[in-house]
């Protein structure tokens, strides 16, 4: 059996953990890359390690979120590394997805480097890293560190492998930060015209980075996040009336459909006035969201004889809410 080796002391590994208390949008997770760390290098091999738990309070080995890892640190490092979600399945664990890879330099004593990342993630899953003969990396071993695993050769994209060896007491200083993926719980108000220019209030959580919000599938005319919590969105323009859903889109993901995102878009639908007489067309005209416009007589009509001989718009037209129809009575 293969065995691994760091240039100085305990096996290679890596680590995971959340570093707050508090599960505030985004989360960090992993080694709180708090040392003193020991120099480690990998010898002799290339692998991919990830740590399977700590001891130490208030740190975790799995993502408690679901959404995207934006960022990714590394200690004392030099690379490159390609960090690696890991997803726990039947028989080991699934390589989810691989990040672009992180060129780390400086080695033993050159503090922490950081790395920008869109890589999705679901609740439970853990990180590794993949390293490679020769890179270094902060090690830190004793009893706040728990359990590492390793993969040899580097565990490959969408395969799901137990791991070939595992090691207590030791810790590899890199984390991660998870954005959530957003969610909507209310907007305000629920409706405005098809014409557009609504300004509608959405109501959420974790609307960091925020890259859309749409009506139906149409990108919103403007956008203004207040907090991630908060936003502005202004309707865009539709040719039908009716509900649509609101959606806000995240590099962590789109929220989910749901009853409070619902948006209805109103109109005036023309209604057929043909035969109605001036005081049953004004009822029809009001019920459908629309108004009377100007009204023409033949020749010895009134408006209490007379009866809509012809109308414009026509029927079925839909026009922003309050939209005079004009009338022809004969």
């Amino acid at each position: 059996m293969k065995t691994f080796k760091w240039s100085l002391t305990l096996a290679a590994v890596l680590a995971f953990a959340m570093t707050t208390a508090a599960q505030a949008s985004p989360i960090t997770f992993g080694s709180t890359l708090t040392g003193p760390f020991e120099p480690g290098e990998a010898s002799g091999l290339s692998a991919t390690f990830a740590n399977l738990g700590f001891n130490e309070p208030g740190t975790r080995a799995t993502s408690p979120v679901s959404g995207a890892i934006i960022s990714w640190r590394v200690a004392d490092a030099s690379g490159p590394f390609r960090l690696r979600v890991l997803r726990p399945s039947d028989g080991g664990y699934n390589a989810a997805v691989s990040s672009s890879t992180g060129f780390a330099s400086g080695g033993p004593g050159s503090g922490v480097q950081t790395f920008a990342a869109a890589v999705p993630i679901q609740a439970g899953d853990l990180i590794g890293l993949d390293i490679n003969e020769g890179d270094k990396i902060g090690i830190k071993s004793g009893e706040p560190a728990d359990i590492v695993a390793a993969w040899s050769p580097p565990i490959p994209d969408g395969a799901t492998q137990a791991p070939l060896v595992t090691q207590s007491k030791v810790e590899v200083a890199y984390n991660a930060t998870v954005q959530p993926a957003p969610t909507l719980t209310a907007i305000s108000p629920a409706s405005g015209s098809i014409k557009g220019g609504t300004a509608v209030t959405v109501t959420g959580t974790d609307f960091a980075n925020v890259s859309g919000v749409s009506f139906g599938g149409v990108p919103a005319a403007s956008v203004a996040v207040t907090n991630e919590g908060l936003l502005t969105a202004v309707a865009p323009a539709t040719k039908k009336a009716g509900a649509v859903d609101v959606t806000v889109t995240t590099v962590a993901g789109t929220t989910p459909l749901v009853i409070p995102d619902k948006f209805t878009y109103t109109a005036c639908v023309v209604p057929k006035l043909n035969g109605k007489k001036l005081k049953a067309a004004k009822k029809k005209l009001k019920k459908a969201s629309c108004k009377l416009g100007k009204v023409k007589r033949k020749q010895g009509v009134t408006s209490k004889t007379g009866k809509v001989v012809k109308q414009n718009p026509k029927p079925g037209k839909q026009l922003a809410p309050g939209s005079k129809v004009n009338v022809t009575l004969g």
